[in-house]
């Protein structure tokens, strides 16, 4: 495993981190709040400055951090002079945005790093240059002495050819690929740039037939690398990637219940763990050494690979905060609703106003979740040291 891509990943986790707590401080104070702590993990501290109100600060403990706001509850002691600050004064819609602001800053990471993928490093496509033309239309494994010759071998098709157009169009080689498929003992023309000149080649694909479908076979093996975006498509492009990262989340998140049982037969009993299960945070540093380290991807292609890992851990994390259970970020909004709710019913009531809610008296309830959250979390750590997932690079 790469220890290099292991510490590229912790790195960006910890970014991650004070990217969300940054969103938490930011908007906290530009409410008037007064936020006494801000530090990247827990437990003692290594290193801390103060900077006006706000200690700033490292702990021993690399494992998230946080930003302390005055006032989260009612019973909270303030001086007189910092009371009219406290977080449980601001109007429902400050709270939200303080609280909604360290997800938001998750989603707006993940698609700033998944722009830069498409518009700065590329993704590894098919491209439409010939980079091995086949012998044969084989009928098994490899060639033998009775398969025929392939028709791109038959027809002079060269190592280096482009293939620009079929069927006297100029098209991208995804929009050619249909084509030659639906081809199969049709002829057909291909345009191919070749030493800077275009050239016409008639050809006629043989037929194969692949998963019980006859399709053409022209006998070349297509050159693959990384194609990167105009920025207008690449914006368009991240968005998109986005939606799909944010849908594939929330199926995820939905599942997990599910998942737990098959989860603690691979952790404990040693069942094979697939690529789409559940996986840790030591799992995702695992992924990403595996990457760094992988001897069949080129540094464009593990530099990609490892982007589109921590976008999607962003985009995963911002999500998984706005669970409207506490502890996390959520769980604290679905109260602000609550008690914004509470507050026009008894106004519409001509009732007096019923004021915050206590949050303390939910910790029941939150040492739950906490206790359930981290009974998967060492779930987790344990089925990726012990039985981690194979990527197969």
């Amino acid at each position: 495993m790469g220890i290099l891509g292991v510490i590229a990943f912790i790195v960006a986790l910890l970014a991650s981190v004070m990217v969300h707590e940054l969103g938490h401080y930011l908007t906290a104070k530009r409410y008037g709040m007064r936020v006494t702590e801000f530090f990247l993990g827990f437990g003692k501290r290594i290193w801390s400055t103060t900077r006006g109100e706000t200690e700033f600060g490292l702990k021993a403990i690399p494992a998230g951090g946080y930003c302390k706001i005055s006032g989260m509850s009612p019973r909270e002691e303030l001086p007189d002079d910092v009371k009219h600050r406290a977080f449980y004064l601001a109007t429902v819609p400050q709270k939200l945005v303080v609280l909604g602001a360290g997800s938001f800053l998750h989603f707006v990471l993940g698609i700033l790093l998944l722009f830069s993928l498409f518009a700065g490093v590329g993704t590894s496509q098919v491209l439409p240059v010939v980079s091995q033309v086949v012998d044969c239309v084989p009928t098994a494994s490899e060639c033998s002495a009775t398969d025929p010759i392939s028709p791109a071998k038959q027809v002079g098709i060269k190592v280096g050819d482009r293939i620009i157009g079929i069927n006297g169009e100029k098209k991208e080689w995804e929009e050619i690929t249909p084509t030659l498929r639906a081809s199969a003992n049709k002829e057909i023309t291909l345009l191919i740039l070749r030493d800077g000149a275009e050239v016409t080649i008639p050809v006629t694909p043989a037929s194969r037939t692949v998963d019980g479908e006859v399709r053409g076979f022209l006998g070349i093996i297509n050159e693959v690398g990384l194609v990167r975006e105009n920025p207008i498509e690449a914006i368009s492009t991240s968005l998109s990637a986005t939606g799909s990262i944010f849908q594939g989340s929330i199926k995820a998140l939905i599942g997990l219940p599910a998942q737990i049982p098959s989860l603690m037969r691979q952790t404990f009993l040693g069942e094979e763990r697939t690529a789409d299960g559940l996986v840790g945070i030591v799992g995702v540093a695992r992924a990403s050494g595996e990457t760094v380290s992988s001897g069949n991807l080129t540094t464009g292609e593990k530099f990609a690979t490892f982007l589109l890992i921590v976008a999607s851990l962003n985009i995963f994390v911002g999500i998984f905060n706005l669970l409207p259970i506490l502890p996390l970020d959520g769980g604290h909004m679905a109260v602000a609703i609550y008690e914004g709710t509470r507050r026009r019913i008894a106004k519409l009531r001509g009732q007096s106003d019923p004021g915050p809610v206590d949050v303390e008296k939910l910790t029941p309830i939150t040492m739950v979740v906490f206790i359930l959250l981290a009974f998967l979390t060492l779930l987790l750590l344990f089925a990726d040291i012990f039985n981690p997932i194979n990527l197969n690079l």
